[in-house]
């Protein structure tokens, strides 16, 4: 199981048990694509990283919002005997183990990794023996593969998130620049580093996409001296691989630009965590909302959502929608 994935943090209590979770999710997705299962072995490690209890028994487990029967169970088998019979059975399959390998290089999904399976390819050598079947994303994922596979200290990212910010902002001080996920969350380490952008002259309207696109390539010229490859670059998304210095690994780099209008639900929404999110979704349509990583729009008696509201602060986004406001480390769960 690639690390990157797994939510465990050094004061997570649950960090086993998240562990296997994380594993049997990414075997859901990558294996047998029930997405599903997927989403609910994710979401139960999601709940238990953020649990200030050591769990004791499938029972237990439970009492908690998103873990069900089926999961209470496997955390009573693994704290009786150590192990799942469900992932011996995963790691004695030969070919759940390669499609799992491959799928952790960055661009290649789960169908990618079962069709360089059937073609013979079984292993990160045998890939790059094969770099003519991969695309230009997927070249960069095995490029780095090693590096990209470490994560990446709060530390570095903090260092990173300085030299963007200062970069960004000699070009024009109007910008404003968040890094989100789980930095934003407070995290001790993060997988990728995410970046959204706005301007004040950036505004939702005809002329949107050629002023977006011209911003965002001065942005990548500012940031040059760390950008080192373009995995791709659209009218407002990049993504790419920037370092901090020889000395540091390579890392993954994206950086959104956003309308104005749209910036804080995409900064809410880039933030997560996915299960809080879902939450606040959920509790938007209770009080006649529909909430996105766009806008956060009124749903009418037609029960067709209205114009956005206009939202100056994350904070408004939570009184809008009558839910408690939870500063971003609150939302690890």
């Amino acid at each position: 199981m690639s690390k990157r994935k797994n939510p465990s943090d050094n004061n997570n209590l649950n960090a086993d048990f998240c562990e296997f979770l994380m594993e049997l999710s990414d075997y859901e997705k990558n294996v047998s694509r029930n997405i599903h299962k997927f989403n609910a072995y994710k979401k139960a490690a999601s709940v238990l990283a953020s649990h200030s209890k050591r769990i004791q028994s499938g029972e237990e487990a439970k009492k908690l919002n998103g873990i069900g029967e089926k999961i209470s169970k496997k955390i009573d088998e693994f704290l009786n005997t150590g192990k799942l019979k469900k992932l011996d059975d995963i790691h004695n399959d030969e070919n759940a183990q390669i499609i799992s390998l491959l799928t952790r290089v960055s661009g290649i999904g789960p169908v990618k990794a079962a069709d360089l399976l059937n073609m013979g390819i079984k292993s990160i050598e045998d890939l790059r023996n094969n770099k003519n079947k991969l695309n230009h994303h997927q070249i960069i994922g095995l490029k780095y593969f090693e590096d990209f596979e470490k994560m990446i200290p709060r530390s570095e990212v903090r260092e990173l998130e300085n030299v963007i910010t200062k970069e960004i902002k000699n070009l024009d001080p109007q910008f404003t620049i968040t890094i989100c996920g789980s930095y934003r969350r407070g995290r001790s380490e993060s997988g990728d580093i995410d970046a959204q952008v706005t301007h004040p002259t950036l505004k939702l309207g005809d002329n949107k996409n050629k002023c977006h696109e011209k911003l965002l390539k001065n942005i990548i010229m500012a940031l040059k001296g760390c950008i080192t490859d373009v995995i791709s670059m659209g009218e407002t998304k990049f993504m790419g691989v920037c370092r901090l210095s020889n000395n540091h690994p390579f890392r993954r780099l994206d950086i959104r630009l956003i309308p104005k209008e749209q910036y804080y639900c995409a900064v809410l929404y880039f933030t997560g965590s996915d299960v809080f999110n879902k939450n606040m979704r959920s509790h938007a349509l209770e009080k006649s909302f529909t909430l996105n990583e766009y806008s956060l729009r009124p749903i009418g008696v037609t029960g067709i959502p209205g114009e956005p509201v206009q939202i100056e602060s994350e904070e408004e986004i939570f009184d809008y929608i009558d839910y408690p406001y939870q500063k971003p480390e609150e939302r690890n769960m």
